[in-house]
């Protein structure tokens, strides 16, 4: 895929992430993950004192896994370094657009002011590396 596929591809639906972090002693932890696409950025939140919250704190880094599960199968690989925020107005903004894609417009807000709340954390995970294919089973 293309630039410009892969994002289409991550950004089409309610395809969830599959979010890769590592704990402090080396273990590897994932966890799936709602998001919205900024440019080539993954942007999601999530809380500071949970495991990928204190990973992400703590390395700058993380890997994210977005796929189809339908024949003939197609994912999206990324790695790459990790900004956070505490900033309340952009975690707001961005818990909206997130909240508005997964649980769909008429409950954007309330998933909004849910997720924007001082112990939570904006992460954007920009894209360093993408690995994208479609049509695996083809």
């Amino acid at each position: 895929m293309d630039d410009a596929q892969w994002q289409a591809f991550v950004s089409e639906g309610t395809r969830t992430g599959k979010l890769a972090t590592t704990r402090r002693d080396g273990r590897p932890h994932v966890v799936p993950i709602w998001f919205v696409l900024d440019g080539t950025d993954f942007v999601f939140n999530t809380g500071e004192d949970t495991i990928k919250g204190r990973s992400l704190q703590r390395t700058g880094i993380a890997a994210l896994c977005v796929d189809d599960e339908r024949a003939p199968y197609a994912f999206v690989s990324v790695t790459g370094t990790v900004s956070i925020s505490h900033e309340p107005d952009e975690l707001q903004r961005w818990a909206t657009a997130i909240g508005g894609r997964y649980m769909g417009a008429d409950r954007a807000e309330e998933f909004g002011r849910r997720n924007a709340v001082p112990t939570e954390l904006l992460v954007r995970l920009h894209a360093d590396h993408v690995l994208a294919v479609l049509d695996i089973a083809d």
